[in-house]
């Protein structure tokens, strides 16, 4: 009965675990603008702050993938102990206003998040026999919900301390610790390893399916990151060239990344019935599409049309990242699943922080054709795919 029992129960658990969790992950860059402004730094201080947590994602993605730690130990177990580390590097930025001590503390809240997001894919994947497309779409719509809290927070508290911003944050990190400890068990089609052979990454990149989810994915990793921090960015251009919003400008950023939350749920859904790599590559073409007309929708100039692109393209941003964490999972065997999509997070992220320090430094420019850099990504993980020769049958035989 695999998932229409079992997850019943433990699917709400994880997902809810793994939205409060996240809710750390894009606390400092929605606080950067008050050190920005208290400590008189660069605007640059706001890509420095979104790049630190991602480096801290890689560090601890390449400690998981080589040592196999997802796949050797309890992942629930490690879930909860990163989650308690994420929760207390976030609430350790409120005491320093050292620049360098609040990147060094965020870079440690990355590393934590290494435990976090691709931990609960494999904690979902352990407790899944089918559909683990669907449920990776709540997870990462999970994700989104998480990263798009923080904006939701400064926008329900306006005029409140910035800090009571991050203890709300990380209070509800710990909340999702000790939910998923208490509440959750590790998955019943877990393949225990005690010894994870050392060409397990090697033996993953031969297999012509999982290049393709890998590189497509790789490409909308290229272009994600740097469109949620740079949300801000993009509604601030507008209002300079184009006078007062016609809501709150928090408001807009806070809907832009949460709606991408109700897209990966339903292309999860829609997994269930069509083919998932056309879903992924969909999502990434509209994405695409949206990328190229932003800088047009700057010179016409109209703000319900803005409002509109930029709603779009956060629905369609993002629900391919659950389809491709599916492809890539079922395209390797069950042992190395863990190592394989940790290995793949890995790298995704390290190409966020080239496209996150590339968009911040033309955005000084303050063009909005800049936002073309992002589309690179996109396009590359397009031609692979109209380029593949390969089928998408799974390798596990675990997962359908």
């Amino acid at each position: 009965m695999g998932f229409a029992f079992g997850m019943k129960r433990v699917l709400p658990i994880i997902v809810l675990s793994q939205f409060l969790c996240t809710s750390t992950w894009f606390t400092g860059s929605v606080v950067a603008p008050t050190f920005i402004q208290n400590l008189g730094l660069d605007s640059s201080f706001l890509g420095w702050m979104t790049s630190a947590v991602q480096g801290g994602f890689i560090i601890g993605t390449l400690i998981f993938a080589f040592l196999g730690l997802a796949d050797k130990y309890s992942p629930v177990r490690i879930f909860s102990l990163f989650a308690i580390l994420a929760a207390a590097s976030n609430f350790m930025i409120t005491t320093s206003a050292n620049i360098y001590i609040v990147l060094a503390l965020r870079l440690i809240t990355g590393i934590a998040l290494a435990g976090i997001y691709p931990v609960g894919m494999k904690i979902a994947a352990d407790h899944s026999k089918q559909g683990l497309g669907k449920l990776l779409g709540w997870l990462v719509g999970a994700l989104v919900l998480g990263t798009a809290f923080p904006h939701a927070l400064i926008l329900l508290a306006q005029n409140v301390d910035w800090k009571l911003v991050v203890y709300g944050s990380s209070f509800l990190c710990f909340i999702g610790a000790v939910l998923m400890v208490s509440l959750v068990k590790d998955g019943p089609y877990r393949q225990q390893r005690s010894n994870i052979a050392k060409n397990a990454i090697g033996r993953a990149f031969e297999i012509p399916a999982f290049r393709v989810a890998a590189l497509g994915y790789f490409g909308h990793m290229w272009e994600l990151y740097a469109f949620w921090a740079f949300v801000p960015w993009m509604i601030e251009l507008f209002i300079n060239s184009h006078g007062a919003a016609p809501i709150s400008a928090s408001f807009i950023c806070f809907m832009t990344i949460a709606i991408g939350a109700v897209s990966c749920i339903i292309f999860g859904i829609k997994s269930q019935h069509f083919a998932k790599d056309k879903l992924a590559f969909g999502a990434l073409a509209g994405s695409l599409i949206c990328c190229l007309l932003l800088p047009v929708v700057f010179y016409i100039g109209n703000w319900s049309l803005f409002i509109f692109l930029l709603l779009s393209w956060g629905f369609l941003v993002i629900p391919d990242s659950p389809l491709f964490s599916t492809l890539v999972a079922q395209s390797v065997p069950a042992e190395i699943n863990g190592a394989s999509l940790m290995i793949v997070n890995c790298i995704g992220f390290a190409i966020t922080i080239v496209s996150i320090q590339m968009l911040s430094l033309l955005s000084t420019y303050e063009n909005p054709t800049v936002i073309w850099l992002l589309a690179i990504g996109p396009i590359v993980g397009l031609l692979v795919y109209k380029a593949k020769s390969t089928s998408w049958e799974p390798t596990s035989p675990l997962r359908h």
